[in-house]
């Protein structure tokens, strides 16, 4: 007598993994989609101490940008996040250049996800006062950057 698994149930089986996979596949892209989130986070809470280590070094915000800080000796940021022609990419968003107004003494940036609804749903800014703050909106300015809701 011989042994082995007839057609039908290889296909059984075959289907049956193929409905898991199914059901795991969109718990596994909103995995994906908050581990981008958090890392932006992340980077944009490294930059906001970056800039204020460069204003205490410096008086101002005066030069300061991502390549300045990353190319700076030593180095405020890592070189992915500091890359010489913004904005960076790093984890699924791009780090717009930071913008310094009022007299060198206020600045802000964005980190908007590279594909939105794949790589992040939220789009991140931050300013001198060191909130950062998210919306499912790109901050256009600084004062823009104000009204977005703070991060919890």
């Amino acid at each position: 007598m011989k042994r082995g698994f007839t057609l039908i149930e290889i296909m059984i089986v075959a289907a049956i993994i193929a409905i898991l996979a199914t059901l795991a596949l969109p718990g596994l892209l909103r995995s994906r989609v908050v581990a981008n989130e958090s890392a932006a986070i992340a980077g944009s809470k490294t930059l906001v101490s970056a800039m204020e280590s460069w204003r205490v070094t410096n008086g101002s915000y005066s030069g300061a940008g991502l390549n300045a800080l990353g190319s700076a000796t030593p180095p405020y940021i890592d070189s992915q996040l500091g890359c010489a022609a913004p904005p960076c990419s790093k984890t699924g968003y791009n780090f717009s250049d930071i913008t310094v107004g009022a007299g060198n003494q206020t600045y802000y940036f964005t980190a908007s996800p590279i594909t939105p609804n794949v790589t992040g749903e939220r789009y991140f800014c931050a300013t001198e006062d060191g909130i950062i703050r998210a919306d499912s909106a790109v901050a256009t300015d600084r004062a823009d950057c104000l009204t977005k809701s703070p991060v919890q």
